[in-house]
């Protein structure tokens, strides 16, 4: 299983230790998004990050149509499926986003791909972002209901 982690808060008054966390998952702007394998290293990442930041379990169809619509190669150019037969060992992007849910593979291992997607803000925005899922927000773990936020985003 891998996490889908998306930045939804801004960067002013950051603690330190948050704004370093989430410079290591890359997550630098707002609206951002980058796949985490399910760790427990991951795990307590996204605990220190909770206050900014939203995730849940990507299906692979969802990560799919995300590669498809918002990967990027170095350039800015599209991750397209060509793209993906001459420097992967996959044929598409339904075969890397099964093993990238696996855990037998990760956005980093693509030699010249960018590991962030850069999503558009969610269609009828976020539910709010001082709150967390649980509460009527949008922030911290929303599990499966990650998939529709990613939906509304690209």
């Amino acid at each position: 299983m891998a996490y889908a982690v998306i930045r939804v808060r801004g960067q002013a008054d950051v603690n330190c230790d948050t704004r370093h966390t989430m410079e290591l998952l890359g997550l630098n702007k707002v609206n951002h998004c980058v796949i985490v394998p399910e760790t427990d290293s991951a795990k307590g990442m996204m605990k220190v990050i909770k206050d900014y930041c939203t995730w849940g379990e990507v299906d692979a169809e969802t990560l799919a149509e995300m590669i498809r619509q918002r990967g990027r190669i170095a350039g800015g150019e599209a991750l397209s499926e060509e793209f993906l037969r001459d420097n992967t060992e996959f044929a598409d992007a339904d075969e890397m986003a099964k093993a990238i849910i696996e855990n037998d593979y990760r956005m980093r291992d693509v030699e010249g791909a960018k590991p962030v997607f850069r999503l558009h803000p969610p269609i009828k925005g976020y539910e709010g972002i001082k709150r967390p899922y649980v509460s009527g927000g949008a922030l911290g773990y929303r599990g499966a209901d990650i998939n529709i936020l990613i939906k509304r985003m690209l």
